[in-house]
């Protein structure tokens, strides 16, 4: 039942996704840059922990250095635009899938994360290339026309897994 909810939740944010992203304030979109990187962090070093799956493995430490980089850009660029960064944090949604990979174990665990991943790689690269094409703040623009191919790669990756 818990997968039934997650994949309902996973096409509401795909569908709400780019409308989101069109009218995100610099600083919301700090904030949500911040949280999805977080998100990509903790999931990926939680999975890392148990996996098995060599292919598993090799993505999640490739979202721990690329989720880690986008963080410090995304901070540098904020600064630039005369913001102060606040410390990352979960989304609730974010908080709720953490704990779902918590309580897998195994292979079941791999495929919720690899699942669970495209979900948010579709919602950060909606974020990203929303603010690319209609953001206010010049250096967060730049940041995120940067960073959305790198979360399509990403992308593209998992649909392959």
């Amino acid at each position: 039942m818990k997968l039934v909810s997650s994949f309902a939740m996973v096409a509401a944010m795909v569908i709400a996704g780019p409308a989101v992203a069109q009218a995100t304030s610099p600083s919301d979109f700090v904030k949500k840059a911040g949280a999805s990187d977080l998100y990509e962090r903790t999931s990926s070093n939680l999975v890392l922990q148990t996996s098995k799956n060599a292919k598993v493995r090799e993505f999640a430490q490739m979202m721990v250095k690329d989720h880690t980089k986008s963080t410090n850009d995304v901070k540098m660029a904020a600064k630039q635009a005369g913001l102060t960064p606040p410390p990352p944090a979960l989304e609730p949604e974010q908080s709720r899938m953490v704990a779902e990979l918590r309580q897998a174990s195994g292979a079941v665990r791999d495929q919720l994360y690899v699942t669970q991943q495209k979900t948010a790689h579709q919602k950060t690269l909606a974020l990203h290339s929303g603010y690319a094409q209609s953001g206010s703040a010049a250096p967060l623009k730049t940041v995120a026309a940067k960073t959305a191919p790198v979360v399509k790669h990403h992308l593209d990756m998992l649909n392959a897994m």
